[in-house]
């Protein structure tokens, strides 16, 4: 009789029980290894270790359990082979960079990124004679376009941050493997509860892990995923550049990873009942949510995406005009439950104005190239109730 496969768990069972690992004591909440380093029994053994002949922890910088744990458990909800973990999610962009591209080479991006994400393309990476071109997310004719010899890199936001706008994943994979480069998705905005990047042949799927892993505004952190040759070039680096993440931020961001899907699952269904709000309220010319049915991109969201996930950006009427970023602040100024942040991903609503804040210092013209106006506003969707959230809203755009 042949042999019973072993049962692939489910998701949030995976969220719980992958990784964990225990000392001799048996603890069943996994432990701390706050540990700067690590003993060894002899100077053999140290010597092996050291040189690669024997596995086993060195030092924190590169190696530790805390680390091991969250990599381990992230990769295996991404449906990759392997994980690394860094300090934060622009350590996690940075680290790729450094380890897939050299003088003279080129990034193919998007002007739909994080603003610091195209700072860093536009400052620090020019200063390393790497150049950037820029493709529009939705159109695969641009990508194709865009595509030079000396490419090595896609890089890309799906959803995008903050207008969710949606990349054909599957096409957009096709265009790299066939040009022989590296893909890389930040999956920030969904995470694996939401969307497994990797399905669709992408080959790094990037996290700030700050935001909806963690989920709760404590820690910063980052973390890509993908097959074992890439990340082991990846921690090639790690070890002598130091983007490592702390054992204890590891440790918190391991043991969110057991709620991740019960969050985003909430997220989700409140979002959509107060996208489909202001997709309603004549103070709003338009509302970018890619889990209502009338965003331009609403079947492929669905069919990459489990749900539309937890943010949200709105227009108000006339979002170019001289008053409009006086409207946009004083309603910003007037919200009650929404947290001033330029954070995003918590179990606590947050509102945003991109225009002044996380994209104040890209220029007007990759600005406008990325949507961002004045009449701009960002909300990332927490854990209350979704009627105070909406009754909240509602008197802020009264004022």
């Amino acid at each position: 009789m042949a042999k019973n496969k072993k049962k692939k768990n489910s998701f949030s069972t995976r969220a719980v029980r992958n990784g964990t690992k225990r000392s001799f004591f048996g603890e069943h909440s996994e432990a701390i290894y706050q540990t700067s380093s690590f003993v060894f029994d002899t100077a053999e053994e140290a010597a092996q270790k050291f040189s690669g002949d024997q596995e086993g922890l060195i030092y924190s910088r590169f190696t530790n359990p805390n680390t091991e744990m969250f990599e381990e458990r992230l990769a295996s909800l991404e449906g990759a082979e392997a994980g690394c973990a860094t300090s934060t999610g622009m350590g996690a962009i940075m680290l790729t960079c450094m380890t897939f591209l050299k003088s003279g080479d080129r990034i193919l991006a998007t002007p739909s990124l994080f603003g610091a994400t195209i700072q860093l393309f536009e400052t620090m990476l020019k200063k390393f004679n790497i150049g950037v071109d820029y493709a529009r997310l939705t159109d695969i004719a641009d990508w194709e376009r865009k595509l030079k010899k000396n490419t090595k890199l896609i890089f890309l936001e799906s959803p995008s941050n903050p207008l969710n706008e949606i990349a054909d994943l599957k096409k957009i994979s096709a265009i790299a493997s066939n040009a022989g480069i590296i893909s890389i998705v930040d999956n920030c905005l969904c995470t694996p509860a939401l969307q497994n990047p990797l399905k669709f042949g992408i080959d790094l799927s990037l996290h700030s892990a700050t935001k909806f892993i963690d989920g709760q505004g404590r820690s910063l952190g980052g973390v890509i995923a993908g097959n074992k040759k890439l990340i082991d070039e990846l921690k090639k680096t790690m070890r002598f550049c130091g983007f490592s993440l702390s054992p204890f931020n590891c440790w918190l961001l391991f043991k969110s990873l057991e709620t991740l899907s019960i969050r985003m699952n909430q997220h989700s269904q409140s979002s959509e009942k107060i996208a489909e709000w202001l997709s309603v309220d004549k103070r709003v010319s338009s509302v970018y949510y890619p889990g209502l049915k009338c965003h331009p991109q609403y079947e492929l969201a669905m069919s990459q995406q489990k749900s539309g996930g937890a943010l949200i950006s709105f227009e108000l009427n006339h979002p170019t005009s001289n008053s409009a970023l006086t409207r946009a602040w004083r309603i910003i100024d007037n919200m009650t439950l929404f947290s001033r942040t330029g954070n995003l991903g918590d179990t606590r609503s947050t509102v945003t104005h991109p225009a002044t804040t996380t994209h104040a210092k890209v220029d007007a013209k990759t600005k406008k190239l990325a949507g961002i106006t004045n009449g701009l506003i960002r909300l990332s969707i927490g854990l209350e109730d979704y009627s105070d959230l909406i009754s909240d809203l509602d008197e802020a755009m009264d004022s």
